[in-house]
């Protein structure tokens, strides 16, 4: 980038700014931290759930000609677990809120969240980590900014007088969470950038090509796998944002299928003797809603009437068949039945003897 005169951003390591006071001692004890044998045995796991996206997220970087090391953002905020979700609700492998996903083209929808587009995630935290560095000028600012908000930090710096980064977290300007960030995220991007050198072993990484294709209709994943005579668990790792494994019924829409894929998938979508998406089949009873069946077979109004061309709620016909996505397993719709319709979270674990964090965060994906 340099020889053609092109702006570029540094290496955190090499060129980076000496750490100091309690910076250095939370760096370091984050670099004993990983290193340790069960740190190195977490991040060589977590790298290795890695291997899907890694590729894309390299080329990504260099294309908004970003830091390098930004590629292990990921290990701190998700652990590179896609369907990751934080106790406030930050979701995917970069661990983005509902309300901060707007400008970056996401939308969560019954059908998905996007939050967990590996490919749009990746595009919306580069494109805020880099307005944070031209915000606010500084890297280590601009990291803090990407965990605490923009306007935390810049409210931090207007209180605190400084724009230096190690002064905020000394006089607690930045909230603790915050001031273990940039550490952590020093200590794990330093111990990959230096592999080899620092005895973890990251294996052949595989780092697949990707490309986009719209549907243009609701498809299965399982039964666009089979017709395309591709792996299901390839379209699955490029599609995890899809709730129930079924594209919506969204002509801008686009699936994630690996490049030496396309040519099987394009000629598969094509296809208009074949079904690739499974319905239920209803017939209509005396008594029978739109919202009745939406509510038993956990999809929306709409996602039946978008199955059903010309159909009207108001208008149903006894004997009339309704097509109704099968985006969950479900028995036949009963007019008398009821259904639980809570949603339980148990976030417990039991100790067992022998455990440790890093056994129990390696178990279940998460950082210790």
């Amino acid at each position: 980038f340099e020889k053609r005169g092109l702006p570029i951003h540094r290496s955190f390591h090499g060129s980076e700014a000496v750490i100091t006071g309690a910076q250095s001692d939370l760096y370091l004890h984050y670099i004993e931290h990983y290193s340790s044998r069960a740190g190195r045995a977490w991040l060589e796991a977590v790298m290795k759930r890695s291997e899907p996206w890694m590729g894309h997220i390299r080329a990504r970087i260099e294309h908004y000609r970003l830091p390098p090391e930004l590629a292990y953002l990921p290990v701190i905020e998700s652990s590179f677990t896609a369907q990751a979700v934080s106790r406030s609700g930050a979701v995917g492998l970069w661990q983005f809120m509902k309300n901060s996903i707007s400008p970056f083209d996401m939308h969560v929808t019954e059908w998905m969240d996007e939050r967990r587009d590996f490919w749009k995630a990746t595009d919306g935290a580069l494109r805020k980590l880099k307005e944070n560095y031209d915000a606010l000028g500084d890297w280590e600012l601009a990291l803090a900014a990407y965990n605490a908000g923009l306007g935390a930090v810049r409210t931090a710096i207007r209180r605190a007088g400084t724009g230096n980064y190690q002064e905020l977290c000394d006089r607690g300007f930045l909230k603790r969470e915050t001031i273990h960030y940039v550490p952590k995220f020093r200590a794990v991007s330093h111990i990959m950038s230096r592999a080899r050198r620092s005895n973890v072993s990251t294996g052949w990484m595989e780092s697949p090509q990707w490309t986009r294709i719209p549907p243009g209709r609701s498809v299965d994943l399982g039964l666009l796998a089979n017709t395309a005579g591709i792996d299901k668990k390839d379209l699955v790792s490029g599609n995890m944002e899809l709730s129930w494994g079924v594209s919506p019924p969204d002509r801008n829409y686009q699936l994630k299928v690996r490049t030496k894929d396309y040519e099987a998938v394009a000629a598969a979508l094509a296809r208009k003797d074949i079904q690739l998406v499974h319905y239920y089949i209803h017939y209509i009873k005396s008594g029978d809603t739109l919202s009745a069946l939406s509510r038993h077979y956990g999809v929306s109004v709409t996602t039946i009437e978008q199955a059903n061309p010309g159909i009207q709620a108001r208008y149903l016909r006894l004997g009339q068949r309704v097509l109704v996505p099968a985006l969950k397993e479900a028995g036949p719709y009963v007019r008398s039945a009821t259904k639980d319709l809570s949603i339980r979270f148990d976030g417990s674990y039991l100790v067992r003897k022998g455990d440790t964090l890093w056994s129990i965060a390696l178990a279940h994906g998460v950082d210790p």
